[in-house]
C-alpha cells in the first residue's frame, strides 16, 4: 500500500476531483465526518483513505483518520506509525482522544489507531462515548475520515454508518461483483446512512481511483 506524494500525478489529479466534490457538498451540508467502506475486502478503501487525507491537507484542511476497522487495522502500516493505544482505549473510557493522537509527516494530518482487539466490538461502537469521540474530533478537526471493515462483513460500519455525516463506498474495478455492490448499498441504506457516493478503484493501472459520484 502506497501513500501518494506527487502533486501533480494522475493519481493526484484524481483524489483533487473527489476532495473537490467532497468540499462542495460540506459547504452546502456541513458534513465533517465521513466513512470509508467497501463490500468486501481488497477493494482499496484504507489507503483510499490515506490518500483522501492528503489530498484534503494538502489543500489547507486539517484532517483526523480513525481506523475504525480494529480486528484487521491496516491505518498504522500505512503511516508508519506504533499501534499501542487508540480507538478502543478511549471506547472503555481509558483514554481521552487528545491522548491517542498520533501526529504524521504531512502536518495536518493526525491518526488515531485502532488500538487493541476488544473482546466485543460491537458493544464498544454502541458506546455512547463514540458519539462524543466524533464529537470532540470535530471540534479539533476540519475533516474526520473513518477508515471501517468491509459493510458486508462486520456490524460495526453499519453502526458507524448511522453517526456519521456521510459515507463513501470504494468498490474495485474487475474485483468487486455487481451483485455484492448493490448489496453493500442496500445494507447502507437499511442503517439510514448518507451516501455520498461510490469511488471506482483500479480502474487503468495507475489511476486508484476513477470516479466519485456526489
Amino acid at each position: 500500500m502506497t501513500i501518494n506524494k506527487n502533486l501533480h500525478s494522475i493519481v493526484a489529479d484524481e483524489y483533487d476531483t473527489i476532495r473537490e466534490n467532497i468540499e462542495f457538498a460540506s459547504f452546502e451540508n456541513n458534513y465533517r465526518s465521513i466513512m470509508i467502506t467497501s463490500p468486501t475486502y481488497g477493494e482499496g478503501k484504507s489507503i483510499t483513505t490515506a490518500n483522501l487525507a492528503i489530498s484534503l491537507a494538502q489543500n489547507s484542511k486539517k484532517v483526523l483518520i480513525i481506523d475504525a476497522n480494529i480486528r484487521n487495522p491496516s491505518i498504522h502500516q500505512i503511516f508508519k506509525i506504533k499501534n499501542t493505544i487508540g480507538l478502543t482505549n478511549v471506547l472503555i473510557g481509558q483514554k481521552a482522544l487528545e491522548e491517542t493522537l498520533n501526529q504524521t509527516e504531512f502536518g495536518r494530518i493526525g491518526v488515531v489507531t485502532s488500538g487493541p482487539i476488544p473482546n466485543n466490538s460491537e458493544k464498544l461502537f454502541r458506546s455512547v462515548l463514540l458519539e462524543q469521540l466524533l464529537d470532540k474530533a470535530k471540534e479539533l478537526y476540519d475533516y474526520v475520515l473513518i477508515d471501517v471493515p468491509p459493510v458486508l462483513e462486520e456490524n460495526d460500519s453499519k453502526i458507524m454508518a448511522s453517526l456519521c455525516d456521510g459515507v463513501i463506498l470504494v468498490v474495485r474495478n474487475g474485483k468487486t461483483e455487481d451483485a455484492l455492490a448493490l448489496e453493500a448499498k442496500k445494507s447502507l441504506v437499511m442503517v439510514h446512512a448518507n451516501l455520498l457516493g461510490v469511488i471506482l478503484n483500479g480502474k487503468r493501472t495507475n489511476p486508484i481511483l476513477r470516479k466519485l459520484k456526489i
